[in-house]
């Protein structure tokens, strides 16, 4: 089938139907399957018109679909302005996100490794390994002295 005999709204909404997307990664998506940028913007203009379309619902998912594969703020927010989403719109989405990063980085450090590091060398390699999931200096502080602690420790 052609792109002109294909519905530029119906083919969005089968990917919704899989799950959320960003305004900007939809039309992409449409543009692949040829169809003309002025109709794909009326399309998308219609999807947020009737709610089937949110970049602030995707944020939401997103953020919480990291924070429980336990990646820090960093790489979210590298990955959201990835998707070509507005920088304020992605600050606004990490700030409502109900997520402890210092928590998060601990929980990150202990998964990955046994015991705290008794050397430098391994010390920078638990750093680098948070930084690698996103997560900044402070988290990565406070995840190595915490992050083996007992609860009774605390």
């Amino acid at each position: 089938m052609s792109a002109e005999e294909r519905n530029p709204r119906d083919d969005a909404i089968r990917l919704l139907a899989r799950r959320e997307y960003a305004r900007a990664e939809l039309n992409e998506r449409l543009a692949k399957r040829g169809h003309e940028p002025d109709i794909i913007a009326l399309t998308l203009d219609a999807l947020v018109a009737e709610g089937l379309q949110s970049d602030e619902r995707f944020v939401e998912h997103f953020v919480r679909s990291r924070v429980n594969r336990l990646q820090g703020p960093r790489k979210i927010h590298a990955e959201l302005r990835g998707r070509g989403l507005d920088d304020a719109l992605v600050r606004e989405g990490l700030g409502a996100a109900d997520a402890d990063w210092f928590e998060l980085a601990a929980q990150a450090l202990s998964r990955r490794f046994d015991s705290p590091a008794d050397h430098p060398r391994e010390r920078a390699k638990q750093a680098r390994f948070l930084a690698s999931r996103g997560f900044d200096g402070e988290h990565a502080r406070y995840a190595m002295s915490s992050a083996w602690s007992s609860p009774q420790d605390l």
